[in-house]
């Protein structure tokens, strides 16, 4: 951490240390790497049957985000992409439904942060929600529910509802799809490697790279 905080090295990765005792030292007064930006964290899938790189954000750090965090969690994953050469990521606002339920505050946020979107309040992306994990990620899904959508089916940003909900999709993305997956913590001074023991050698090696790219 001191290396990372003197900028002596440009990368921190978690090894064989528990996720809490790393972000003790992340957020240590003196040698640590805190900012005005929350702290959140990014995953992104290679998988084989989707036609590009998916992320979905927060599956590690924030367990129950309100919409304050909800706009820092886009922001630091949009900022990702603009980093890596893509202008106006696609975001999708997740829920167990596509449209807006009094009953499921989750739909309430996302129908906020579209709007915020859509009046310049969140730049650099393309904003939609509630949108359910079907027609986020398939345009044929939206076909059939008469959606009509810019990101369904061409999403590049999954934005979970709370850590539950992107820890149990993050894992069976990684588990049940085939999918190579980097894991980064976003929002402090220098990009961390944040990766599990039970992780392939292919995802340390994918995250390691794209903390370098960002770095």
């Amino acid at each position: 951490m001191k290396l990372v905080s003197s900028k002596k090295a440009d990368v921190l990765m978690k090894g064989l240390v528990s996720t809490s005792e790393l972000m003790k030292a992340v957020l240590d007064k003196e040698i640590g790497l805190r900012t005005a930006s929350k702290i959140t964290h990014l995953c992104m899938f290679e998988i084989p049957t989707y036609h590009k790189i998916l992320s979905l954000s927060d599956a590690a750090m924030n367990i129950a985000p309100d919409l304050e965090t909800k706009i820092a969690i886009i922001n630091n994953s949009v900022s990702v992409y603009h980093k890596l050469g893509i202008a106006n990521p696609k975001v999708a606002i997740m829920s167990a439904v596509e449209v807006v339920n009094p009953a499921i505050p989750a739909t309430i946020d996302a129908a906020i942060l579209k709007t915020m979107n859509e009046r310049k309040q969140i730049k650099g992306c393309i904003i939609d929600g509630p949108l359910a994990m079907d027609n986020a990620l398939s345009s044929e899904a939206c076909h059939h529910k008469g959606i009509k959508t810019e990101v369904g089916g061409d999403v590049d940003i999954l934005i979970m509802p709370d850590l539950n909900s992107a820890n149990m999709v993050n894992k069976t993305i990684n588990y049940l799809a085939g999918a190579t997956m980097a894991g980064i913590i976003l929002g402090a001074r220098a990009p961390i490697v944040l990766t599990s023991r039970a992780d392939s050698d292919r995802t340390k090696l994918m995250s390691i790279a794209a903390a370098v790219a960002l770095s």
